[in-house]
């Protein structure tokens, strides 16, 4: 009696401290953080990426979960202030004791809190930004899903340059390293073209007047610029241009592709391309199966998805596949294992296939150009390389 007591004993100890070791994972839970601007300049963004992982989550859940365990989504606002970043990862990895950061929005935001979470080995999942720091220096914990600002620009910028047969190439971006890496894929694809930039300006985050800035690259005769801009510092730029008679062909990044420019900014903003990876999932999209994603999400949410929806949705569904791949015992080691051969298909949003490996860290290097056309966003290039 007594031996069987005390093997009892031991697999009590045993169980407990299983559960003790993997942070965020119990016999039926899943517990993930995310960090979102619901509150500062891009709260547009934030709210659409926080509802399509909700979208998921539910989804997921209501099928029984992943290997028996449910998943737990618990988001914090950073009003898209670094700082305010850290405190929320500070809380969500410290307190709440997340598995993993799924979809932090944000460049500056991410490498603020990125050093807090990997002190206790908890994953940085998809962040909602196409920085290279999200993947680079090679981390374990890091994995992305965006190509990079960088690339973006860099592939898409010159063969609209050539396209158009333009001479003089400016570009005005956000002073942070989301704009930074806006402006250096222009100058790396200036630079295959033996080309430089005629003209470069800047702005701080949260800036709201452009008015000196326009003044510039249209005193510098600019014919094309490049947007290192998210929402309305978009609007707020081409806005401006367009009132003052200069008219170049503008050329955004993903961090610009949204509804919100088009409905928010009006007529003024037809003719914008940006880069992409997913297509917008209008409600009267042609693609029936995005239709009826569409109608779906305006259902449950009563309001109408957006690309930033689309990126939460398949996030959640992209750790999802990983977490199922790596079996009833889920901890940070078996994850990365799972990641390690993963390959996630094309999808019906349009998206390129993504594959990760022990060195590999971003799912996709591929982006397509947009634009906007009699108010709505139209896919005009297949993905350039």
């Amino acid at each position: 009696m007594k031996s069987k007591s005390l093997l009892a004993l031991v697999a009590l100890a045993t169980t407990a401290t299983l559960s003790i070791a993997q942070q965020g994972v119990s016999k039926d839970e899943i517990s993930l953080g995310s960090i979102q601007d619901l509150s500062g300049p891009i709260a547009g963004f934030g709210k659409q990426v926080r509802l399509g992982m909700l979208l998921r989550v539910d989804e997921i859940n209501e099928q029984g979960g992943i290997n028996g365990r449910k998943l737990k989504l618990s988001v914090e606002d950073s009003s898209y202030d670094p700082k305010k970043a850290v405190l929320a990862a500070q809380k969500l990895v410290n307190q709440d004791k997340i598995f993993a950061m799924v979809g932090h929005i944000g460049t500056a935001h991410n490498l603020a809190a990125m050093p807090v979470q990997f002190e206790k080995n908890v994953i940085n999942f998809f962040p909602v930004t196409a920085a290279r720091e999200m993947y680079e220096p090679f981390h374990r914990l890091k994995y992305s899903f965006a190509a990079t600002y960088y690339e973006q620009i860099r592939t898409a910028m010159p063969k609209l340059v050539k396209e158009k047969n333009v001479t003089k190439v400016c570009t005005i971006y956000q002073d942070d390293e989301f704009g930074l890496e806006v402006l250096r894929g222009a100058e790396a694809g200036l630079k295959g073209m033996n080309m430089e930039l005629t003209e470069k300006t800047s702005f701080k985050r949260g800036a709201t007047d452009f008015s000196s800035q326009v003044a510039k690259m249209k005193a510098a005769g600019c014919e094309f610029v490049v947007l290192g801009s998210l929402i309305r510092e978009t609007i707020g730029t081409i806005g401006e241009s367009r009132k003052t008679g200069f008219n170049p062909i503008f050329l955004g990044s993903s961090g610009a592709y949204t509804d919100l420019i088009h409905k928010l900014g009006g007529k003024a903003m037809d003719g914008l391309y940006t880069t992409m990876t997913v297509q917008h999932p209008y409600l009267d999209e042609a693609s029936q199966p995005i239709r009826f994603w569409a109608n779906k999400y305006k259902t449950k949410f009563n309001e109408d998805p957006t690309v930033f929806s689309v990126y939460g949705y398949n996030l959640i569904d992209a750790f999802a596949r990983a977490a199922d791949k790596a079996g009833k015992n889920l901890t940070t080691d078996s994850f990365i294992k799972a990641m390690d051969t993963m390959v996630i298909p094309p999808d019906i949003f349009g998206s390129a296939q993504a594959t990760f490996g022990p060195q590999k860290r971003l799912g996709s290097e591929v982006s397509r150009l947009s634009q906007i056309q009699d108010g709505k966003w139209k896919v005009v290039s297949d993905y350039v390389r």
